[in-house]
């Protein structure tokens, strides 16, 4: 039977990812009081890589669930857990621990006992030379993601907040009977993300069609798993993935990932408050040739 298009690991795809949020903060700066991150100058939203990543991570494995190998979706880097335990595992699970120095050989089998366990060091790769295991060096991932950046410029906005107890009981005795704090919200973004498939990295990694559809899945369902009262109210709404014939890739990806066009509702002279204010357009005809395009979420 077929591979569809998109599912096929040993070809290329570039991917539009776009998804919004109302009256949350979707990333905070923690060097700005938790202030969403924005871009200083232009006034846009970002959205971390590492965010989108840690999203991805405490999702896929729920994705799993069921899948024919579900010992494959376990997560590398995981609240809780040390990384240098699980790296030291990889040598002593394969015998290499009893040995003073690794071959090329010998740490081939140390990153493949790993991949073949957790899928997030699958798809995004990982530092392995650390601790005890500083002779794995590196696993370079296939699955790039970019920050996330608001189709028009953001205004968060700070709100005071009050609880009507104390932390201290010193501070109930001196008869004080709130504490004030704060939350920061973005009133409406729209956020584009671009993510990278390498069909050689992914061939050195294990990624197989699987890893992919359940990556796709995750995406369009992570932030019904990720709710909470600071976040607001997150919504996947677009995955476009353009898929080659081949593992170089038959067009360059500026080019496939423009053909995802959201136009600015500020510069229609909108306060956008809502996805309704935008309208996505994407020119799938008269694709490049040995290029398809999977609308994945529309």
């Amino acid at each position: 039977m077929a591979i569809e298009p998109h599912l096929d690991p040993t070809v290329r795809h570039d991917m539009v990812f776009l998804f919004d949020v109302a009256d949350g903060n979707p990333n905070g700066d923690p060097d700005f009081d938790n202030r969403p991150r924005m871009d200083e100058e232009t006034g846009h939203g970002l959205v971390s890589d590492v965010a989108i990543k840690r999203k991805v991570r405490d999702s896929l494995p729920m994705a799993a669930q069921g899948t024919d190998n579900e010992d494959r979706y376990g997560i590398f880097v995981e609240a809780g857990h040390a990384l240098n335990t699980k790296l030291g595992a990889s040598k002593a699970e394969t015998g290499l621990d009893k040995k003073k120095s690794l071959t090329d050989e010998d740490r081939r089998t140390a990153r493949s006992w790993l991949t073949e366990r957790y899928a997030d060091m699958r798809l995004f790769g990982a530092v392995l030379n650390t601790g005890t295991t500083k002779d794995l060096g590196q696993i370079y991932g296939p699955m790039q993601v970019t920050n996330a950046r608001s189709v028009d410029p953001v205004m968060p906005q700070h709100h005071a907040i009050t609880r009507i107890t104390q932390t201290k009981q010193e501070d109930i005795d001196k008869g004080e009977t709130t504490e004030m704090g704060g939350k920061w919200t973005v009133p409406y973004a729209l956020y584009r993300a671009e993510i990278y498939y390498s069909a050689s990295r992914g061939q050195q990694t294990g990624v197989d069609s699987t890893d992919l559809e359940l990556f796709y899945r995750t995406l369009a369902m992570m932030f019904d798993h990720d709710r909470s009262s600071a976040r607001g109210t997150m919504t996947a709404r677009g995955l476009y993935v353009f898929s080659h014939d081949n593992a170089f890739g038959s067009a360059p990806a500026h080019t496939l990932l423009n053909r995802v066009d959201v136009p600015s509702a500020a510069a229609a002279g909108k306060v956008p408050r809502g996805f309704g204010d935008y309208t996505v357009s994407v020119a799938d005809d008269d694709l490049p040739r040995g290029v398809t395009m999977t609308k994945v979420v529309a």
